[in-house]
């Protein structure tokens, strides 16, 4: 199949990287809002447009898109435009990653290099599980969530819609970490984190709360969710 990678920046380049590492799909180029980058070659391949070519390029045959997007609220977003065309959203797996056999993955899912989701995990649509980072056995990613590389999440952790768990940052076991919270770098989690509040520090502890626009839990039932391969 024919794929879009909707994002010419860093995350885009990991995710061209991890979609020619597993071979699944052929890439033909990236689309971006940034007009200073329309037409320019990113590791060999074009940017041919932006988002409001996914109309265009869905009649020209290119069937297939993943959203490589760092931030949560705009990844999601464009995964509601690719549906809306009619354009099927794709995962990018990374061969080098160990996603168990009775892990259960969405749609428009990133799993980077040497990633571990292990068994009866849940991750949901958008979600970016990043760069050797861990999902512990029988934890929920909520969609359009983001796992930073080298974060650990103990097991029967949920992280809620949106929410952002730092690079290097551990959860204990059984903590939940609310919709759109941002866990800073290196924290280490030990209770749970409210919703639209960043928490930092060993052991983290609140350093800002917002208004929450957080998408309601739970996340979408298992049975709306697609297999993972090994």
């Amino acid at each position: 199949m024919d794929i879009i990678i909707i994002g010419a920046g860093g995350h885009g380049r990991v995710v061209l990287d991890i979609v020619r590492a597993a071979g699944l799909y052929r890439p033909v180029g990236f689309i971006d809002a940034n007009p200073l980058l329309q037409g320019e070659r990113i590791d060999g391949l074009r940017v041919i447009g932006d988002p409001s070519n996914l109309g265009l390029l869905k009649e020209r045959g290119i069937e297939g898109a993943i959203v490589a997007i760092g931030d949560n609220a705009t990844r999601r977003r464009y995964a509601k435009a690719v549906d809306q065309c009619g354009m099927t959203l794709i995962n990018a797996i990374h061969p080098s990653a160990n996603v168990a056999s009775t892990c259960t993955v969405g749609r428009n899912v990133v799993v980077a290099a040497g990633a571990v989701a292990c068994a009866h995990c849940q991750i949901g649509d958008s979600a970016i599980l990043n760069t050797a980072c861990i999902v512990d056995h029988e934890s929920i990613v909520g969609h359009s969530a983001h796992v930073c590389p080298g974060a650990r999440l103990a097991g029967r952790v949920i992280v809620e819609p949106g929410a952002f768990v730092g690079i290097g940052a551990t959860v204990i076991q059984m903590v939940r970490i609310g919709a759109d919270a941002v866990v800073g770098a290196g924290a280490v989690v030990i209770q749970d984190v409210p919703a639209s509040s960043t928490v930092v520090g060993v052991p983290a502890r609140i350093i800002k709360r917002r208004p929450s626009e957080a998408v309601k839990f739970p996340l979408q039932p298992a049975e709306e969710l697609q297999e993972a391969t090994v």
